[in-house]
């Protein structure tokens, strides 16, 4: 398995995940829209075993299904690099996409949300969407 390293802007906080994202997604929920400063939030899944190197701030939202999720950001520079929803943390780990800084990504296979996503954004075809949160 070959690892990825996803890093924060000022390189204090990176994430070294292994192997292939479990999936990739996008979010359009205003909490995402917010969070990210952005119209959307690109996330990426990946089995643990995962290495943290930096030192991070949290911050936790409970979802609209009741789950609460983690998110550990850069007290440096802002970033918000990576999240796990508790009681799953032994399952997955969601990791920002722009912070692997790679062009070549896997594109996202699904869009949740898309009652709040932006008219002009376009997403690509194939793509499973979900009015809001599937599960």
């Amino acid at each position: 398995m070959s690892p990825r390293i996803a890093t924060c802007s000022c390189g204090q906080l990176s994430i070294e995940v292994q192997g292939e994202p479990l999936g990739v997604g996008v979010c359009h929920c205003f909490a995402c829209q917010r969070r990210t400063g952005s119209v959307f939030a690109a996330l990426a899944g990946f089995a643990p075993d995962y290495k943290v190197s930096g030192k991070a701030t949290e911050y936790v939202r409970t979802g609209d299904q009741g789950a609460r999720f983690r998110f550990r950001f850069c007290p440096v520079c802002g970033t918000n690099l990576y999240h796990t929803e508790e009681g799953a943390e032994q399952h997955f780990v969601a990791v920002s996409v722009g912070a692997f800084a790679d062009p070549g990504f896997p594109a996202p296979q699904d869009s949740v949300y898309d009652c709040r996503r932006h008219s002009w954004v376009k997403l690509p075809s194939g793509i499973i969407v979900y009015d809001k949160d599937p599960t």
